[in-house]
């Protein structure tokens, strides 16, 4: 699987991030409780870290092998991959603009100012705001188009670095953590992720399968997308990034298991089984999970543990994906619950 590690790469993580069990977590579930892990893509360091920094490795390393001095990235007021975008783009030596919409119905201050938004202008990305609806990827490529009027060279890539090279990240990953599965002597039955912009499952499905295992060790819980949307999604670029590793491979649609039942209202929208989640996990374990993506998963691990869908020996692996400062963001949520 290795042999696509030619692509040019530019290294922003230390790896493998480590796995690590939540037994204090397991006590307060109960008896019934199955083992539960936590992948620590949270402890990158660079930029607050996060899962996105797996797919910049790539989507940074084509832009420097391009000749790009610019890059230029879409999402959220408060995208996580945005302000990763910032920061990688800064240790890489190319500017950053940031083309954010107001996908989220919030308009307090702390929303508007705090979390990502602040950490995006401490590494000094430039950010056009745009209302909802605004087709950010083609403002991106406009803006790219006037840079290359005047010389300049622009690397552009839509929300969340989900393109087939950015999910190569998460391709990776899936090898990551096969080795160390093997290292421990266990095998998890579940690997559980948000589904934002449905790169990390499409990217660990794709190594998985290319590895030979099993694509539908994977749940996926939607943040974004109604439930069958992210799921045709996910299958499609799952697909396309397979493809750029083993052409000869394909992938059924049986093999992508994307549950809609932690979305609540919408993209962004706090959920009472988020906070307790989000509750639970740091009085548990002293970690932190996002209000927007590792909240609602984590919800969704814990409901179908409590409904008794996983039980006994069956480990399950919680990939923790970061985003740590939009918490600061969503206080309001936190202090009225």
């Amino acid at each position: 699987m290795s042999a696509y590690l030619h692509r040019p790469r530019s290294t922003l993580i230390d790896r493998p991030t480590p796995i690590q069990r939540l037994t204090r977590l397991e006590e307060s579930l109960g008896r019934a409780c199955p083992p539960i892990y936590a992948k620590r893509d949270d402890l990158m360091g660079l930029g607050g870290g996060g899962n996105k920094l797996r797919k910049l490795e790539f989507l940074i390393g084509e832009a420097l092998a391009q000749g790009c001095d610019t890059f230029i990235t879409t999402g959220a007021r408060q995208s996580n991959h945005a302000r990763l975008s910032a920061a990688a783009a800064a240790r890489a030596g190319l500017a950053c603009e940031l083309i954010l919409t107001e996908s989220v119905a919030r308009e307090d201050e702390t929303y508007r100012r705090n979390g990502n938004v602040l950490l995006d202008a401490l590494f000094g990305a430039t950010v056009v705001r745009r209302p909802a609806g605004t087709d950010a990827l083609a403002v991106a490529q406009a803006r790219a188009e006037q840079l290359a009027a005047t010389g300049r060279r622009a690397y552009v890539v839509g929300s969340g670095g989900s393109s087939p090279l950015g999910c190569l990240g998460y391709a990776l990953c899936a090898e990551e953590i096969i080795a160390q599965e093997q290292a421990a002597d266990l095998r998890f039955a579940r690997i559980i992720v948000p589904n934002g912009s449905a790169g990390t499952h499409a990217g660990l499905a794709a190594g998985l399968k290319a590895a030979g295992d099993a694509p539908a060790r994977i749940l996926s819980f939607t943040v974004l997308a109604p439930v069958e949307a992210a799921r045709a999604a996910t299958l499609d670029l799952a697909g396309k990034t397979l493809a750029l590793i083993d052409p000869a491979r394909g992938l059924a649609g049986d093999e992508i298991l994307v549950s809609g039942d932690q979305l609540g209202e919408g993209y962004g929208v706090p959920t009472e089984a988020m906070i307790e989640a989000v509750r639970l996990v740091a009085r548990t374990e002293g970690l932190l999970l996002d209000p927007v993506y590792g909240g609602k998963a984590f919800a969704g691990l814990i409901a179908a543990i409590r409904q008794g869908a996983w039980h006994g020996g069956e480990p399950m692996l919680f990939i923790m994906t970061g985003g740590l400062p939009g918490l600061f963001a969503y206080e309001p949520a936190f202090r009225s619950a």
